[in-house]
């Protein structure tokens, strides 16, 4: 399973970090995608981290902004988000599955993805 955390209200321009939490076993063995779904569109990817951490990738629409990275002793990936904007509201999620990064770098759709957190809500807004 994967467990998201760290959503919350912040205001233009402030910063969040999300976490998602999971087994040893998930993290040594699949990358970790984090995705985000407005009210009205579809989710879309925003960022991923393969299983040693060595590569990452972010959408460019958060570029500059959003960084992933992971702490292996805690079983974890973070999303830290900088500079947000009203844009970046949204239910964020983290999912994983076979070749997570490729998939994600292919902008293959989310229904492809088999193991999702159940979200966390972040709301951007003055």
């Amino acid at each position: 399973p994967l467990v998201e955390s760290g959503g919350g209200l912040v205001q233009p321009g402030g910063s969040l970090r999300l976490s998602c939490t999971s087994s040893r076993l998930v993290l040594d063995v699949f990358g970790i995608g984090w995705f985000r779904q407005a009210p009205g569109k579809e989710r879309e990817g925003v960022s991923c981290i393969t299983t040693t951490g060595d590569s990452t990738y972010v959408a460019d629409s958060v570029k500059g902004r959003f960084t992933i990275s992971r702490d292996n002793a805690r079983n974890t990936v973070y999303l830290q988000m900088n500079s947000l904007k009203p844009e970046d509201t949204g239910v964020y999620y983290c999912a994983t599955d076979l070749e997570t990064c490729p998939r994600w770098r292919l902008g293959r759709p989310s229904r492809e993805y088999d193991y999702w957190g159940q979200g966390t809500q972040v709301t951007v807004s003055s």
